[in-house]
């Protein structure tokens, strides 16, 4: 608005001329409307961080990228896998439940392994063959931090009551007349307390820290189930702290437990070497290849799977994410075969079943 001043006065350039009293009214009209555009502009702005930094209703979780003309047909070996894992872990369970002779240290770790399979396989492949087959690509988003939780921790506490598997079989070969004194199911039972006191302590805080953290519009997760860091790389803040104590929490469980396990196992090899009968070292190296054929085919895809998500970018999505199922199903599978065929009460136990024999 250009103006001069006349006489008390303020005339337009279009020739209007305007007393005092109007120029104040127009001046505080000026000054309202642009504090209520101001105030307009704050709220959109600090509506915008809101919606920006509240959690999203759902995920979509895609499945297995590049090869999804095959995905339908991926499900059925998935399936079966899974099947497999339930009918096995549920009948070493029940075998053990029933049969008092196995309530010793090995079985009842063997029980505690079967429990954790049941659920470390559940907590994924229900969902997945839902994707897989029907395309239920939604996910809810507290139902997804709820499967990041259940992943990790029982990943954490498989891990464990292997290292404690292990401490067992050090125990019954290097002290074999004081195994039943030490491994008494009091201990059995605080060892699989502590195992499972330790993945809630280190699983618990990244769960928190990611369900307080800024999601980003994009919601896709690329790969058939929710894991920390899938759901990480969906977070639009820094998350440095969140990764450096993922990378503390794998390395201390993985680290500590492998540590336990090579010790045990260096242990048990210097005293089955020192028997003199070759027939008693075979018996003594015998009872401990079901547990390293166990440790086997967890640690293996486990480790491919940690280092691929942080390292591994030149790996194929696909690869990345078969190796992945193959670590959340492949030792749930296996485990119940490798001690049913190995282990002579629970075969025998299995062919009384079978043939509908009383023991």
């Amino acid at each position: 608005m250009n103006s001069r001043k006349v006489s008390g006065q303020v005339k337009l350039n279009s020739g209007k001329v305007l007393s005092k009293t109007q120029v104040s009214f127009c001046v505080i009209d000026s000054q309202i409307g642009n504090s209520l555009q101001r105030d307009q502009t704050r709220s959109t702005m600090y509506a915008s961080i809101r919606n920006h930094s509240s959690y999203p209703v759902s995920f979509i979780l895609l499945g297995i990228p590049g090869l999804e003309n095959s995905q339908f047909w991926i499900a059925f070996p998935l399936c079966a896998m899974y099947v497999v894992a339930i009918i096995g872990n549920t009948t070493v369970l029940h075998i053990i439940r029933i049969d008092h002779t196995l309530h010793e240290p090995m079985y009842l770790f063997l029980a505690m392994l079967a429990i954790t399979d049941l659920v470390l396989s559940s907590s994924t492949q229900p969902k997945m063959l839902a994707i897989l087959w029907f395309h239920a690509h939604e996910t809810e988003y507290h139902a997804c931090l709820i499967q990041v939780f259940f992943i990790h921790a029982f990943s954490s506490v498989e891990s464990g009551v292997l290292m404690a598997m292990a401490l067992d079989r050090y125990v019954a070969i290097c002290f074999p007349l004081r195994h039943s004194s030490v491994l008494t199911p009091a201990v059995v039972g605080k060892l699989g307390a502590a195992v499972m006191m330790r993945a809630l302590l280190l699983v618990s805080p990244f769960c928190i820290m990611v369900s307080r953290m800024p999601f980003c519009p994009n919601q896709i997760i690329p790969q058939p189930y929710c894991e920390h860091m899938a759901v990480l790389k969906l977070v639009c803040a820094d998350t440095r702290v969140n990764r450096a104590y993922g990378l503390f929490g794998a390395f201390s469980v993985v680290g500590f437990d492998m540590i336990v396990i090579s010790v045990s196992y260096v242990m048990i090899l210097r005293t089955v070497l020192g028997l003199p009968s070759g027939e008693a070292q075979l018996k003594a190296f015998g009872t401990c290849a079901s547990h390293i054929c166990v440790i086997l085919a967890f640690y293996i895809p486990a480790l491919f799977t940690f280092l691929t998500h942080r390292f591994g970018h030149h790996v194929p999505g696909a690869v990345h994410i078969m190796f992945a199922n193959l670590y959340l199903l492949v030792p749930p599978m296996l485990n119940p075969i490798i001690y049913g065929v190995r282990t002579k009460q629970i075969r025998n136990r299995v062919i009384q079943g079978c043939c509908w024999k009383d023991p």
